[in-house]
C-alpha cells in the first residue's frame, strides 16, 4: 500500500549541514580565544616580590687609643760574621764543614790542591842552598886574599873587590831565604783555618771548583755579642738614634730582652730604599737567625680619639672605601664613603667620614642596597632556668613592627 509522505523541499539537506558548521566554527572560534587570552595573561609579568628585611649587626662608632709605635721585623746576627776566603788561588780539594756545625779557633775548613804551591817551596829550597854555597865561597875567597895582601902578593882594590862580592853573596843569601819563606806560607795558605770559634752560617764553595785569592768560601758567625738588625724606612729613620734604648721580643715564645741601637746605616739600600739598623742586645740572646719585632722606645706613644672600625665594615668599589650607616628613625641604610688612614692589627682607622655616635653595619656589607630596611640583631637574655638555646641572637625589627622582625633574613657575613 502506497503512502503519501510530504517530500521535503529541495535544498533542505544542504542547508541543515551549513548551520552545524557554522556552529561548530563558532565555538571552535570562542576556544581559541579564550586560549589566547589565557596564554597572554601567562605571559604577563609577576608583581616585584617585597624585599627582605635583613637582620645586621651594628657597631656604635667612639673614640679609641692607638697605638702608634712601629714595630719592625728584625733578624738576630752575630756582632762579626766573617766570609773566609783562600789567600792564594787553586781547587778546592776538600770541605771540612757544614752550615750549621760549631768550629774552634784553628779548626781545617777547605783545603786547595797544593802540590804546585809545594813545588815551589822546594824551588826556593834549592835556590837557598845554592845562595848558601855561594854565600860561603865568597867568604873563604875574601879570607885567602887578605892573606895574600899581608904578603904583598895581592892589592888593596882586590879585597875591596872580593869584599864587594861576599856582601852580594850574602845579600843573593837573604832574599833566597825570604822567598822560602814566602814560598812557605803560600803552601800553607792552601789550607782555610777559622780564624775563631763560632758558628758556621754558608758554604759558598764546593770541593772541585777553581776560586781565586779572596773569594768568600765558608761564612762564620763569631761567638760573642748578638745583634738585632731590622731596616726602617726613609720616613721613620730620623727617630732612631745611636744611643737609643728599644724593646725586643721574639717572633717564637714571646721572650723580651732590653737593646740598644748600636749603628744606623749612613745612606740607604740601593734596592729597598731602607736603613739597616743594628741594635746591641744585652742578656742571653736568641739564637742566630731567629726571627724578633723591635720597637723603639722613643716612639712609643698612644694617639687618643681615633676612630677604628673592624675590615669587615668596609665595602670597597672603584669609588674607594664606604660603610652603611644605619638610621633609626626609618630602619635603613645608607652608603657613607670614608677615607682611610691605615691598618691597625685586624682594624683599619678612619680619617675622615664618621663621627662618633653613629651606628655602623659591621657584617654582610656586599649584600646590602641603599635606603634597604634592615632589622638590628641585640642578644636575647634568657631569663632564669630558660634553656641553653634561648641565649641564641634574635632579630628585632625597628619601625617595622614584631611581623617584619619575624621575616628578617640575616645577612651573609663576606
Amino acid at each position: 500500500m502506497l503512502t503519501n509522505r510530504p517530500l521535503a523541499p529541495a535544498g533542505a539537506p544542504a542547508a541543515a549541514t551549513v548551520s552545524r558548521r557554522r556552529s561548530t566554527g563558532a565555538v571552535g572560534a570562542a576556544l581559541l580565544a579564550g586560549l589566547c587570552a589565557t596564554l597572554l595573561a601567562g605571559c604577563g609579568k609577576a608583581p616585584p616580590a617585597a624585599e627582605p628585611v635583613r637582620a645586621v649587626k651594628l657597631i656604635t662608632v667612639a673614640p679609641a687609643g692607638l697605638q702608634t709605635a712601629p714595630e719592625y721585623v728584625g733578624e738576630v746576627r752575630a756582632r762579626v760574621e766573617s766570609r773566609l776566603g783562600f789567600r792564594v788561588a787553586g781547587k778546592i780539594t776538600r770541605r771540612a764543614v757544614d752550615v750549621g756545625q760549631r768550629v774552634a779557633a784553628g779548626q781545617l775548613l777547605a783545603q786547595l790542591d797544593a802540590r804546585d804551591y809545594q813545588l815551589a817551596a822546594d824551588a826556593a829550597r834549592a835556590q837557598l842552598s845554592a845562595a848558601t854555597t855561594q854565600r860561603d865561597l865568597a867568604a873563604a875567597d875574601l879570607k885567602r886574599f887578605q892573606g895574600l895582601r899581608e904578603q904583598g902578593f895581592v892589592s888593596a882594590a882586590e879585597i875591596e873587590r872580593r869584599s864587594a862580592q861576599l856582601q852580594a853573596a850574602q845579600a843573593t843569601l837573604e832574599q833566597a831565604r825570604a822567598q822560602l819563606n814566602a814560598q812557605g806560607n803560600q803552601t800553607g795558605y792552601t789550607q782555610l783555618l777559622a780564624d775563631a770559634p763560632g758558628v758556621v752560617t754558608a758554604v759558598e764553595a764546593e770541593v772541585g771548583q777553581v776560586v781565586s785569592a779572596g773569594t768568600p768560601v765558608v761564612r762564620i758567625a763569631q761567638d760573642g755579642a748578638r745583634d738585632a738588625v731590622f731596616a726602617v724606612p726613609e720616613d721613620r729613620v730620623a727617630a732612631v738614634r745611636v744611643g737609643q734604648p728599644v724593646g725586643v721580643r721574639a717572633w717564637a715564645g714571646g721572650s723580651q730582652w732590653p737593646g740598644t741601637v748600636r749603628e744606623v746605616a749612613a745612606s740607604a739600600d740601593p734596592v729597598t730604599r731602607t736603613f739597616a739598623v743594628k741594635v746591641a742586645l744585652a742578656g742571653d740572646p736568641p739564637p742566630l737567625g731567629a726571627t724578633v719585632y723591635v720597637a723603639p722606645a722613643a716612639d712609643e706613644r698612644v694617639a687618643a680619639g681615633v676612630i677604628k672600625l673592624p675590615t669587615s665594615a668596609l665595602r670597597h668599589d672603584g669609588n674607594g672605601s664606604a660603610v652603611w650607616l644605619y638610621d633609626a628613625a626609618s630602619g635603613s641604610v645608607r652608603l657613607q664613603p670614608v677615607q682611610l688612614a691605615g691598618p691597625d692589627g685586624n682594624e683599619v682607622v678612619v680619617a675622615s667620614g664618621l663621627t662618633p655616635g653613629m651606628q655602623v653595619v659591621a657584617t654582610g656589607v656586599h649584600v646590602l642596597t641603599p635606603g634597604q630596611k634592615v632589622s638590628v640583631y641585640v642578644p636575647n637574655v634568657a631569663p632564669a632556668g630558660a634553656e641553653v638555646g634561648s641565649h641564641a641572637m634574635k632579630p628585632i625589627a625597628n619601625g617595622a613592627g614584631g611581623g617584619a622582625a619575624a621575616s628578617a633574613a640575616p645577612a651573609a657575613s663576606r
